[in-house]
């Protein structure tokens, strides 16, 4: 007898050990099974929740069940299996999470797992609202937890009273574990996802800004509009300053109603709206909820994120974006209204900038023009009397009022010499006077280009001869005609050559004339001291010479090769210089062949 009792006791054991067994081995089949769907469905949120859901109902014999994210103190469905959807209403009406009242109020106290075996035999459970729509006696309750933060609650329901195992609480446990997974999965790949969109928008953004460099409205409009769409709100608006008032500058998602009203409303700062608020703390205005914050909801405002433009540490304006709704804005929506904000600043500083340039450049070109005719007018007035004292001085030294003495004559030659070297200064004022003025005017005609250099050769043989120089002239043959103005080029030819005589003390200066590709080609090349890197800089500036003592010695007004720059140039042609001291100098001039109209010197 007591046998028998012994091997039916074994025998129930056993039987007990192989249907947890198979119970167990049946959880981990289930299990595998399961996190193979979610592997499958990584970034599918929803469709991993729903999986986790129904097979923790099924795995631990349960009735209903329930996925409930959290952020902050509110709680959203994620996802829920069995609940009606009246009792799905009335919990995102209300679920609480202060108190022990409710289930997932305990489980948010104590971050672990919370099973009430009978809510209504229960001393702390309140709810009882939910209880009777939900139906149920046995509730657990496990949360989710990201390094320590609840940011959920997985809850199973029994319509019986009947406590869940141990082994159903770890294996809930373990389904947790999988959804905070899930869950942070997606939140990353949302986080990528947005900062890549908001990235690839900001570039086109600034595209368009950096394409409408100068047009201010377009950018504020662009931003303006960029700034709602990518941050998912419904209007914004851009203010800018204007002496002591705020007027809007750019808007987008206004009716035309609201537009007219925007106009009016807020031209003075105050603390009763996010654009008073922002313009007085001088900082970013986050308000997720308007009502929340006694912040005025005129217009539909309920949720409203205000940036300032600060342009050296002073507020110039305020960029704010809003919506109809209670959100808030995320830290990198925040980031990039901020962006905006900058960009704004950097293209209302640019056009500032720009009109002031302009504004200067007017001013500048007008005091020129001033200038130019000045000199001009004053060349006139002292050329007149000076030509008048070169005659007089003529007829005194040709005895027209009698031979004058040997000590006269000398005066005389000596007041000759200088007043030719003033006419000459006066004459090269006046020719730089006409063309800043826009009073010289080219003489265009056809012309030999072997004529003008035999005619300049013929003019300066002497000057060389006398120092003992050797003046060549290297023409190629069969050159063909050309069209400008000859005497304006003989006078720049001429006083490249002359220069040339005048600082060389030893050896030859040759003068080249070609032509290739439609252009006459001119240089002048000598065997004088050449000129430093510094004063070629500066060489075809007015009144600029070379600065050491063999200029200062020889002389010259610092004109010729400003004067002649501007002939070339108005031809269409350009002249420069090549040279290195002790080695001598070259100048080259290319002019068109045919110069088919007057060119506008570039400014200098």
């Amino acid at each position: 007898m007591q046998f028998d009792r012994l091997k039916l006791d074994l025998e129930e054991k056993v039987e007990r050990l192989s249907r947890e067994l198979e119970e167990a081995r049946q959880q981990q089949a289930a299990t595998a099974d399961v996190l193979k769907v979610i592997s499958r469905s990584t970034f599918d949120l929803k469709k991993v929740l729903d999986t986790l859901v129904q097979s923790a109902v099924r795995l631990c014999d349960a009735n209903k069940a329930y996925l409930a994210p959290i952020e902050g103190t509110t709680i959203s469905w994620g996802a829920t299996y069995g609940f009606s959807l009246e009792y799905q209403e009335l919990l995102k009406r209300h679920a609480p999470l202060a108190g022990r009242g409710t289930m997932s109020g305990r489980v948010a106290l104590e971050r672990a797992p919370v099973q009430i075996s009978d809510v209504l035999a229960d001393p702390e459970f309140t709810w009882f609202e939910a209880q009777k729509l939900g139906n149920y006696r046995t509730l657990l309750g496990v949360p989710l937890l990201r390094e320590g933060i609840l940011i959920g609650v997985l809850g199973l329901a029994r319509e019986m009273v009947r406590p869940f195992t141990d082994k159903q609480i770890e294996l809930v446990q373990t389904f947790a574990d999988q959804a905070v997974i899930a869950i942070e999965n997606t939140r990353l790949l949302n986080e990528l996802r947005e900062s890549l969109q908001q990235q690839t928008a900001t570039a086109d953004v600034l595209k368009v800004i950096s394409h409408s460099t100068f047009d201010l409205q377009s950018v504020l409009d662009t931003l303006a509009e960029s700034a709602v769409r990518l941050c998912e709100s419904d209007r914004s608006v851009i203010r800018r300053r204007d002496g002591d008032t705020y007027p809007v500058a750019a808007t987008y998602g206004f009716s035309p109603e609201q537009r007219g009203f925007r106009e009016q409303y807020l031209k003075t700062p105050n603390t009763g709206s996010i654009f008073g608020r922002t313009l007085v703390e001088g900082r970013t205005v986050h308000i997720p909820d308007v009502e929340a914050a006694h912040i005025s909801n005129v217009a539909g405002v309920r949720a409203g994120l205000g940036v300032p433009l600060k342009r050296e540490g002073n507020v110039i304006g305020v960029l704010t974006v809003i919506r109809s709704e209670p959100r808030a804005f995320t830290k990198k929506q925040i980031e990039l209204v901020e962006t905006f904000a900058d960009q704004a600043v950097i293209a209302i500083e640019n056009v500032r900038l720009f009109d002031e340039i302009q504004d200067k450049s007017r001013q500048l070109a007008e005091a020129s023009q001033h200038k130019s005719q000045f000199l001009a007018n004053m060349s006139h007035e002292l050329r007149t009397p000076l030509n008048a004292i070169l005659g007089y001085t003529e007829l005194i030294a040709d005895s027209v009022y009698g031979a004058p003495s040997e000590k006269m004559g000398a005066v005389l030659k000596r007041i000759e010499s200088n007043g030719k070297h003033l006419l000459g200064l006066i004459n090269a004022v006046l020719d730089l006077s006409k063309i800043e003025a826009g009073q010289l005017v080219l003489d265009l005609a056809d012309y030999s280009i072997e004529d003008v250099v035999q005619t300049v050769c013929t003019a300066v043989e002497p000057l060389a001869t006398d120092k003992k120089l050797a003046l060549k002239a290297e023409v190629s043959t069969d050159l063909p005609r050309g069209r400008g103005d000859e005497r304006r080029l003989t006078q720049v030819l001429l006083n490249l050559v002359g220069n040339a005589i005048k600082f060389t003390d030893a050896g030859e200066v040759v003068v080249e004339a070609s032509a290739t590709n439609g252009a006459f080609n001119l240089s002048v090349r000598d065997t004088g001291p050449g000129i430093s890197p510094t004063d070629q800089a500066k060489l075809f500036q007015e009144f600029q010479q070379a600065d050491n003592s063999i200029t200062r010695k020889k002389g010259g007004t610092g004109l010729g090769l400003a004067i002649s720059k501007r002939i070339i140039e108005m031809h269409g042609g350009r002249i420069w210089v090549e040279s290195v001291v002790g080695q001598g100098s070259t100048f080259f001039v290319t002019v068109p062949v045919e110069a088919q109209e007057q060119a506008k010197p570039p400014s200098t």
